[in-house]
């Protein structure tokens, strides 16, 4: 039974319905965007290489939304397990090149595809703390891309008003349908490249710190509005 539900969730028919169920469940959200001018401005005319990070929590409502950017090109490393699988089938139609690999399977091939990608595009995403978590711990992945091609990070966080909630270590967020949902972009954040173990953790820890607090200040904000 197993393997009949994986060939069916493999298939490009499953692949197409849920891309499809997500353009048309997305489009209910009274979708509101934060801050964003400032980064894509320092992409389109600076020249500056971004990596946009996010809470594996809370990747779902942008993925409707972050179509626009499909002319930039930009990567999406994706695990190389079966549901990764599936969610690289959804970005790949919505115009992202995905890389496979994660910290436990095929990082390293990964790691250094994204820095390729970024090398010559200069737009990427990562799911800082996928694909198990736990959640809000940024793996080193990330920090190794913003080391690697001298990248900016910019952290983005989404709450919404009405959401479900899965029983998952992320406790995934799926907003109802015709909630008012936040997409807020934070301040460019920049990690100089280091040889030493003690500054990569420090870097670590201070991209771990500054997610956790500023998406519980959206979390608050949503909550008392």
């Amino acid at each position: 039974m197993a393997i009949k539900i994986n060939r069916m969730l493999s298939s490009r028919f499953s692949q197409w319905l849920l891309y499809k169920f997500i353009r048309m469940y997305s489009l209910s959200f009274r979708l509101e965007v934060q801050n964003e001018d400032a980064w894509l401005d320092a992409y389109l005319n600076k020249d500056k290489r971004i990596l946009l990070c996010v809470h594996h929590q809370q990747f779902f409502a942008a993925i409707r939304y972050f179509q626009k950017y499909k002319e930039y090109c930009p990567g999406l490393m994706i695990s190389q397990s079966k549901d990764g699988e599936l969610i690289a089938a959804v970005a790949n139609r919505t115009g992202w090149t995905t890389v496979r690999g994660s910290s436990s399977k095929g990082g390293g091939d990964a790691l250094k595809g994204m820095i390729d990608h970024l090398g010559t595009h200069r737009l990427a995403a990562h799911i800082i703390d996928g694909p198990r978590g736990p959640f809000g711990k940024v793996k080193p992945g990330a920090i190794r891309l913003a080391h690697g091609e001298e990248t900016v990070i910019v952290p983005f966080y989404i709450q919404a008003d009405r959401a479900w909630y899965a029983n998952s270590w992320d406790r995934f967020l799926l907003p109802k349908p015709f909630s008012k949902v936040i997409l807020r972009f934070g301040e460019e954040l920049t990690f100089p490249e280091t040889d030493s173990e003690d500054a990569f953790e420090d870097h670590r820890l201070a991209l771990e710190g500054v997610m956790f607090s500023d998406n519980e200040r959206l979390k608050q904000e949503c909550l008392a509005a």
